[in-house]
């Protein structure tokens, strides 16, 4: 069960940041005003105390991994909000990192 509640915080902190810097990039760069970019602010707050929340104790390893969901979230989101379409390199590059985030977080350690 503690992978999977691991699992959930990763989604749940990739869509507050991921979701707060495009609210932020509406504002600026589609000139969506002050509104949004204060809702993108809020939500990279958000962010950072969900990753608080993660059951492992060690930050550099929670951030390390939670890069290789960052990756793969960006990608998702674009194609979604955005219509990008992620070639194949950009899914392989994806996958390479969420088995990397899988590595850092949840190989077996003798500790």
């Amino acid at each position: 069960m503690s992978i999977l509640r691991s699992v959930a915080l990763f989604v749940v902190a990739a869509l507050f940041e991921i979701g707060g810097a495009w609210l932020v990039w509406q504002g600026v760069r589609e000139h969506r005003g002050w509104l949004w970019i204060t809702g993108g602010v809020l939500a990279l707050g958000a962010y950072g105390f969900a990753a608080t929340l993660q059951p492992d104790a060690h930050f550099g390893r929670i951030l390390a991994a939670y890069g290789g969901v960052f990756v793969a979230g960006s990608l998702v989101w674009g194609a979604v909000a955005d219509g990008y379409r992620p070639d194949r390199w950009d899914v392989t590059g994806a996958v390479v990192c969420l088995a990397g985030m899988a590595l850092i977080m949840y190989a077996p350690r003798g500790n």
